[in-house]
């Protein structure tokens, strides 16, 4: 007999098995928890070695006690678990040591400095045109910004090389462009979808402006003192009188005295600008 069959030979029905003690489990070892990674920086370590480029907020490397959003019961949430703060863009990657750090591992890359350009008058001397242009970094679900493709070009106008009918005919063209107080000429461009686009717009309309104010056509010689959009001093019969009253006075030298040019001013402007006290007077 086995401990399956009785003495007969007959199998035994076990309704009540037995369970076999099971070996005891042994218990894994705890895995130890570093502290976080800010609690063991030494103060003067090197910034750009924890955090050497661009990267989404970690709230254990940065020993700051940052916050970011809102709580109507209390302060607003730390660091910690802070999805607002990782969203966004930072530029921890960027602070002045690392920049310097940066520029110096360019810098023999670089060429010197040209000489003749160590004042903003000297470069505005040798590089007039002056490009301006946006760009924009913010939170949202596309990096593109239409406000950034917007080019505004400003030059001087005496820079440009003109004789009394162009600068007459350029001026005309820009319009309100011109500003006579600082005599600077402003050009926006926004009609092209991207800011190269728009920056050889800007360019060839510069060119375009210049060149077509050299053009005369052929109805501009037939154009008459009547015709005129200013006032031709020149050519005008107020020079006329002024000649013969000195010329009656044998004081033809006197033509480019102050009086005399006092006095064309006065009528250029009561011409030009209209009649209105100010100008009356001076013409008096």
């Amino acid at each position: 007999a086995n401990p399956e069959t009785d003495e007969e030979g007959f199998r035994i029905l076990d309704l009540k098995k037995k369970k076999s003690a099971l070996p005891p489990k042994r218990r894994a070892a705890p895995v130890p928890i570093m502290p976080p990674r800010e609690t063991r920086m030494p103060v003067d370590q090197t910034w750009s070695d924890v955090w050497p480029g661009q990267r989404t907020f970690h709230p254990a490397s940065v020993p700051l006690p940052l916050r970011q959003g809102i709580n109507k019961l209390g302060a607003p949430p730390s660091k910690w678990a802070n999805a607002e703060l990782m969203k966004i863009p930072n530029f921890l990657h960027l602070t002045p040591p690392a920049i310097k750090k940066h520029c110096q591992a360019l810098k023999k890359f670089c060429t010197e400095w040209p000489k003749g350009l160590e004042t903003e008058e000297q470069m505005k001397n040798h590089f007039p045109l002056e490009v301006i242009s946006f760009d924009y970094c913010y939170s949202s679900p596309s990096i593109r910004n239409a406000l950034a493709r917007i080019i505004t070009i400003k030059f001087p106008l005496s820079r440009l090389k003109f004789d009394k009918h162009s600068k007459d005919k350029f001026l005309r063209l820009v319009g309100e462009r011109y500003d006579a107080a600082t005599d600077t000429v402003t050009i926006v461009t926004d009609k092209c979808p991207l800011k190269m686009q728009n920056y050889d717009y800007a360019l060839y309309l510069l060119t375009a402006l210049y060149h077509e104010s050299w053009i005369v056509e052929s109805w501009e010689n037939e154009k008459c003192e009547a015709d005129l959009e200013y006032y031709d001093w020149e050519n005008s019969r107020s020079k006329e009188n002024v000649v013969v009253l000195l010329k009656g006075r044998n004081e033809e030298s006197e033509l480019s005295s102050p009086i005399i040019d006092e006095y064309k001013k006065a009528v250029i402007n009561l011409f030009d600008e209209g009649e209105n006290d100010y100008n009356i007077s001076k013409y008096k």
